[in-house]
């Protein structure tokens, strides 16, 4: 199995970015996903997360309004675009795989299957 995250970069706050994981090896329509982020010295946080067709969203409250997670079973891609980007977005974003379904409570656990994240910095 195969996360692969693209989509990082260095923006100036207010400004959007999207992210993009790309699954193989795995049967992408049966998992739920979600998308975490660490930043340096911290844990890692919860983002937002879809149900396996895409019924059921969460997000963190820290990103509600400003996030938007979606996928396209078609293309084995979960996305992630963010909008009006802040300083403490700062950080490297990793997409998980759960065949579980408690992705979508918002906890991080070693039975995903996760990608080696990508960096996104936002400046002030």
């Amino acid at each position: 199995v195969q996360l692969v995250e693209s989509g990082g970069g260095l923006v100036q706050a207010g400004h959007s970015l999207r992210l993009s994981c790309t699954a193989s090896g795995l049967t992408f329509s049966g998992y739920n996903l979600g998308w975490f982020r660490q930043a340096p010295g911290k844990e890692r946080e919860f983002v937002a997360a879809i149900s396996w067709i895409g019924v059921r969203t969460s997000y963190a409250d820290s990103v509600k309004g400003r996030f938007t997670i979606s996928r396209d079973n078609a293309k084995n891609t979960v996305l992630l675009q963010m909008n009006s980007l802040k300083p403490e977005d700062t950080a490297v974003y990793s997409c998980a795989a759960d065949g579980r379904g408690t992705i979508l409570g918002g906890t991080p656990s070693e039975d995903y299957y996760w990608g080696q994240g990508t960096q996104v910095t936002v400046s002030s």
